[in-house]
């Protein structure tokens, strides 16, 4: 459905019990919320659950318009210089979603900070979010603690904490505080009287940039609610299903594919605070989800507490899960899935189609994979737009394959994934970030700083990824900068200059992988580096996702005219004893060293790959 410039009311049909039913609001998440709320057949109907609890659609509102409430009377005078902004370090609970309904309904901006962010960074995207109000978990007030003095705008008696642990004192207890403050959560909680439009920002998400601290990404009410309603579209989803969300909150991939297309449906959804393997099966069988979100190598950890429960026994997978009378999953969508872990999680899940897609929190471009696609592809092109640009700036040639089905012409193929158009589709700039605005959509191109090439196939154009270019790592579903961990990495007192990069992964994505010249005289210590990392995630800005998997000694790098690390030369090398003569070191989960990687370990790791279908990354 295009926007309408005038705000104009969206209307959607759906059903409940089959009886065909009507949305009618402004295409803003308040006025949704509202709707839904008060609508004589979602109104009882269950939208959220979290293990005991659950809120049903009128509850949502309630609660929504109550934390609005709460929240305005907190920030007080919204001006210029004091802006309606507030941030939230939260786990995924009820409480998060009625901070973000509250939001909504009070024509405030939500500021979603990454609970893996520490030290500086964390301070850092605080303070450039300008927030005057943090609702963090309690888990969270460790790391809150170590830079609150650091904190620009947020005021001491503006922390409040989800009482998620051993509690916390009563003036800062978010519910003790909601209890005091706020008009009760009812029926006749009167919404704010505010002037919300659909271009208003409503969330900005943080995605990492190349340099300096992550970039906030702007999502106005428009782009969330529409969001919601291509991807419920696009699956089929009514109002009898139920999404389970074990994904974070403050990413897209929950808010765009997860939460929004759940909601907008008048359909339901099941919470986890973290994700957890070993749980999702329970919960699946619990919440009678009927489809995930899903990013990274969650799938692949899924499995792997199936294949334990089981023993990998078949027959007792195919009668305890996938036949299993209260399995009603029906589909996953997300993205960093490999071609082998979708087959199997199709056929161990029960699963009708898994879509495997290609997008960003920028949301400019977008591709979903249907049953049918090429193996390995994340979907079709549909934007004549969409094109593979190299460096020179001109398009890619299309792939061509072997009877194998591996690229012959990578060079000439692979490149950039951009979109070349006048417009840059739902991506809506960054927050208050000129700089990369300019970097990020520049001479009518929008540049994605994604890898990828097209498979032409009955004159359709199907999308492959191949990965980020140089600055970027994405591992574990997250997108970081390779230059921040470089610059964490080398505050080693005896490395002289380190190189961060991405490699590839058997799972999904890619690995961390850095490159050190040891200063004059200093050796390079397994362990000793490996506590020193340990120690950057535990009181430093690391995130544990940047922790190194791949360490290359190297006496010396090579440059670029302007001293530049020539990285994708280290990039391209990857892992591979054959082609780098330094000294490598490697670790696996669990370990608590780095430790001399091998050519035995080597060939055994790309046994792996050959078992995923993903050697040909090793081999470009």
């Amino acid at each position: 459905m295009p926007l309408a410039q005038d705000n104009r009311a969206a209307k959607e049909s759906n059903s409940v019990d089959d009886q065909p039913i009507t949305i009618e609001a402004d295409l803003t998440v308040g006025a949704q919320i509202q709707a839904r709320g008060e609508h004589p057949d979602l109104a009882g109907k269950t939208f959220v659950s979290q293990h005991e609890r659950s809120w049903t659609y009128g509850q949502f509102r309630d609660q929504a318009a109550r934390t609005s409430h709460f929240l305005l009377g907190r920030l007080g005078a919204i001006d210029e210089k004091r802006p309606g902004h507030v941030a939230m370090l939260l786990d995924n609970h009820l409480e998060l979603l009625s901070v973000y309904g509250g939001c909504a309904m009070g024509g405030l901006t939500l500021f979603g900070i990454n609970t893996g962010l520490r030290g500086d960074t964390l301070a850092g995207v605080l303070n450039h979010s300008r927030s005057r109000v943090l609702v963090a978990d309690e888990r969270y007030r460790g790391e809150i603690d170590k830079v609150q003095e650091k904190f620009d705008t947020v005021a001491a008696e503006n922390i409040l904490y989800l009482p998620t642990e051993g509690g916390v004192e009563k003036e800062q207890d978010l519910l003790a505080c909601l209890d005091a403050e706020a008009p009760a959560a009812d029926p006749n909680t009167p919404l704010p009287d505010t002037n919300v439009t659909h271009e208003d920002n409503l969330m900005i998400i943080y995605t990492s940039g190349t340099t300096g601290l992550p970039k906030g990404i702007n999502n106005n009410h428009a782009k969330l609610c529409m969001t919601g309603m291509a991807v419920s579209a696009t699956m089929g989803l009514g109002t009898s299903d139920t999404v389970y969300i074990s994904m974070p909150l403050f990413h897209s991939n929950s808010m765009f594919v997860g939460l929004m297309p759940s909601f907008w449906v008048g359909g339901g959804a099941g919470l986890r605070e973290r994700f957890s393997g070993s749980n999702f099966v329970p919960d699946i069988l619990k919440y009678g989800a009927t489809y995930w979100n899903y990013v990274g190598e969650p799938c692949h950890y899924v499995l792997a507490a199936i294949e334990k429960q089981y023993g990998g026994d078949e027959e007792a997978i195919r009668r305890e899960v996938t036949e299993n009378p209260a399995n009603k999953l029906r589909w996953a969508v997300g993205n960093g899935a490999s071609p082998p872990d979708i087959d199997r999680f199709m056929k161990w899940l029960g699963l009708e189609d898994m879509f495997e897609l290609y997008g960003s929190t920028e949301a400019a471009i977008s591709t979903f994979r249907r049953k049918g696609d090429p193996r390995g592809s994340v979907g079709e092109i549909t934007d004549p737009a969409v094109q593979i640009i190299g460096e020179d700036g001109q398009a890619k040639a299309g792939a061509e394959l072997d009877a194998d089905g591996k690229i012959t012409n990578y060079d000439e193929a692979v490149g950039e994934i951009c979109r070349v158009a006048e417009d840059t589709g739902l991506f809506q700039g960054y927050f208050d970030n000129k700089e990369a605005n300019t970097s990020k959509y520049r001479d009518g191109v929008y540049h994605s700083g994604d890898l990828g090439h097209i498979l032409e196939r009955d004159g359709k154009r199907h999308l492959f990824f191949d990965g980020r270019t140089d600055d970027w790592i994405r591992k574990d579903g997250e997108n970081f900068s390779a230059l921040q961990v470089a610059r964490l990495i080398g505050e080693h007192g005896d490395i002289q200059l380190a190189a961060a990069y991405g490699v590839p992964c058997v799972v999904s994505d890619e690995l961390v992988m850095v490159a050190l010249k040891m200063a004059d005289g200093a050796g390079f210590d397994p362990k000793a580096f490996f506590e020193f990392c340990d120690d950057q995630i535990e009181h430093g800005g690391m995130d544990r996702k940047w922790m190194p998997d791949f360490i290359r000694v190297v006496e010396d790098f090579d440059y670029t005219g302007t001293q530049k690390v020539l990285v994708r030369h280290l990039k391209k090398a990857n892992f591979n004893p054959a082609d780098v003569g330094d000294p490598i070191y490697w670790r696996e989960r669990g370990d608590k060293s780095f430790r001399a990687f091998t050519p035995d370990d080597y060939a055994a790791l790309r046994q792996s790959f050959e078992a995923a279908e993903r050697a040909e990354l090793l081999d470009r």
